[in-house]
């Protein structure tokens, strides 16, 4: 369908999933492939784009893990020409751009890069890439964020997450910014290095169990934890190795709540999407390796005595761990308590 909608003169140069084009924890040989084939089309080549996803379909290889293919006739990128990264996901767009463009990449051979006319960007992905790019979007100023507001009141905090969902504890929760707020502590073990995370569902949450618990008895103020199995397991399409993953992350938040039951903390658990509950595609009856749009669930544990949750919004959970820190909330955030005692 996309294919027949293009104006006369526009045609689709390659077809590429995810794993490769837009990997975000420096597995610089996936990064390597799709650069070679976006930028001097090398790699398997297709007629068309449909045929090329046809093509993969019929090797059961979905979306996220289509190897790179180069279309028709193109013979890459020239002189001259612009680049626009269309992608407003900063986390999966630095790499591939870093490679196109930084001045002193050595992650891998890029050959003779292009001279280009311009290299534009839909948001800001970060200070470095500023320096070669332009952006469409400039980024807003984001004001007393949670880390920046419990920061102002002197208070400490922890961020953890192994290396694939990092950026969301860190970068994403803090507006855009890189920096660490004043107080702020991070840790970041590495994900394994499997080609796919079916292969090690467990991932490094014990590793970051682990340290979880540790920053919970060393009584950090608020600590922001990510774990990433059910997401990075759950796109794998693999309903064996999703129940792995989400057994292993049960186990790890029943050490979790133990050490808050020893110091007298709280801890509100949620997710901001749904994907591992949904395994099994209801209309094809194939893997279902997608996010979902299901409603998640909110829990809080250790919370004020007889308390229940209202419905709410992702906005609302900051307003409602200030709550448990008896911290006001500051005028700029518009989400509510959802805390009812």
């Amino acid at each position: 369908e996309l294919e027949e909608k293009l104006p006369e003169g526009a045609t689709i140069a390659t077809v590429i999933g995810r794993y490769y084009a837009m990997d975000r924890d420096n597995r610089w040989e996936r990064v390597e492939r799709a650069y070679n084939a976006m930028i001097h089309a090398r790699g398997a080549g297709a007629t068309r784009a449909a045929d090329a996803v046809a093509a993969s379909y019929a090797d059961d290889v979905s979306d996220e893990f289509i190897e790179p293919r180069v279309i028709g006739t193109f013979g890459g990128v020239a002189d001259g020409d612009g680049v626009w990264c269309l992608n407003f996901r900063a986390d999966r767009a630095r790499e591939i751009l870093r490679a196109i463009a930084e001045p002193a990449f050595a992650e891998f051979d890029t050959g003779d890069r292009p001279k280009l006319a311009a290299l534009l960007g839909m948001v800001e992905y970060s200070v470095d890439h500023n320096r070669y790019m332009a952006t469409v979007f400039p980024k807003r100023k984001i004001v007393n964020t949670l880390g920046e507001w419990v920061a102002k009141h002197g208070l400490t905090q922890f961020r953890l997450a192994e290396t694939e969902k990092y950026p969301h504890v860190t970068f994403f929760l803090n507006g855009g910014k890189e920096e660490p707020e004043a107080g702020e502590e991070r840790f970041m073990p590495k994900s394994p290095k499997v080609a796919t995370y079916d292969l090690q569902p467990e991932m490094s949450a014990a590793e970051v169990t682990e340290k979880f618990v540790e920053a919970i008895r060393a009584r950090y103020d608020l600590i922001v934890v990510n774990y990433a199995n059910p997401d990075m397991v759950g796109h794998t399409g693999d309903l064996e190795a999703a129940i792995a993953a989400c057994e292993t992350v049960d186990a790890g938040l029943s050490e979790v709540v133990s050490a808050l039951e020893e110091v007298g903390g709280a801890m509100v658990l949620t997710a901001d999407h749904g994907n591992c509950e949904t395994m099994i595609d209801p209309e094809t009856g194939g893997p279902h390796t997608a996010h979902t749009t299901n409603l998640v669930p909110v829990a809080v544990f250790g919370g004020p005595e007889g308390a229940t949750l209202d419905d709410g919004r992702l906005s609302d959970l900051a307003p409602t761990l200030l709550n448990l820190m008896g911290l006001p909330k500051p005028d700029e955030m518009t989400g509510r308590n959802l805390i009812r005692t």
